[in-house]
């Protein structure tokens, strides 16, 4: 059973940086790909960034390419999520998912399973 853990959320002020963490279960990601979405508050979860399986393709959305990196340690069975120049508009719950579909694109939250329980960031202006 594979099992997620977000981790690294909190307040930051606009223009400040925070490291998510998702860790696996044992052995998650060395046989998934991963993805990063967030929640605003009265929004629909909404894709952030994907990795795959061997960590050699990501992929963003444009909201925020150029600010957030995905990265893997396989070693440590966890995925991060660099993100720098935090914006307001940043604020929401991210979780991570694994792929369990690769008949539709990576962006899609139908595509993935086993998600976290989230974890909180909070950008103040």
């Amino acid at each position: 059973q594979v099992q997620l853990v977000e981790s690294g959320g909190g307040l930051v002020q606009a223009g400040g940086s925070l490291r998510l963490s998702c860790t696996g279960s044992g052995r998650t990601f060395g046989t998934y790909d991963v993805g990063w979405f967030r929640q605003a508050p009265g929004k629909e979860r909404e894709f952030v960034s994907h990795i795959n399986l061997s960590g050699s393709s990501t992929n963003y959305a444009d909201s925020v390419k150029g600010r957030f990196t995905i990265s893997k340690d396989i070693a440590k069975d966890t995925v991060y999520l660099q993100m720098n120049s935090l914006k307001s508009e940043d604020t929401a719950v991210y979780y991570c998912a694994v792929r369990l579909e690769y008949g539709t694109g990576f962006s899609r939250a139908g595509a993935y399973g086993y998600w976290g329980q989230g974890t909180q960031v909070t950008v103040s202006s």
